[in-house]
């Protein structure tokens, strides 16, 4: 018995249940940590669309340094794995199996917090992507046609379909 506590407490159940807890902290500070690096996704492209370098270079500075966080976090949650008898690799997936399919409503719903973040980083992602590979494609068509001018060709007076710009501005 607890002298603090006027009544007997069941130590297991206290390490559960703050494990539980620490658990469910994890995986809402992950899912915060996926928004954080979807939002700087949405301001890559955004600065990219401007032209932006300083707010391009920005977020890759910011998207470091949230990887950096992110990657503590997981291996937070991957202590707490431990904790509950399982390894590193208790997926998100696993936790029902794990609670023998009763999960806990704060865990599913930290849980589910987590899928959709992951799921809405992964469409920033692609997104990015695309803009990215077009942006280049662009700039080596400008690049080609700086070349053709200099050298006498004739694509100096030809205007490229996207009328010239660097960035297609339409996602």
């Amino acid at each position: 018995m607890n002298s603090a506590l006027p009544y007997a407490v069941d130590a297991s159940l206290v390490n559960a249940t703050s494990t539980v807890a620490a658990l469910v902290d994890s995986l809402r500070t992950e899912a915060r940590l996926l928004g954080d690096l979807a939002a700087i996704m949405r301001r890559q492209r955004e600065s990219v669309t401007h032209d932006d370098l300083q707010g391009v270079d920005d977020s890759v500075f910011s998207t470091h340094r949230v990887l950096v966080t992110l990657q503590e976090a997981r291996r937070r949650r991957r202590t707490l794995n431990h904790v509950l008898g399982e390894g590193d690799d208790l997926s998100v997936v696993a936790l029902e199996e794990f609670f023998n399919g009763e999960l806990p409503t704060s865990v599913a719903e930290a849980a589910e917090a987590l899928r959709g973040s992951a799921l809405a980083l992964q469409q920033e992602v692609t997104v990015n992507r695309r803009v990215l590979r077009e942006a280049i494609s662009a700039g080596d068509r400008q690049v080609q046609m700086l070349v053709s001018a200099a050298n006498g060709g004739t694509g100096a007076g030809a205007v490229p379909a996207n009328g010239g710009r660097l960035i297609d501005r339409k996602v």
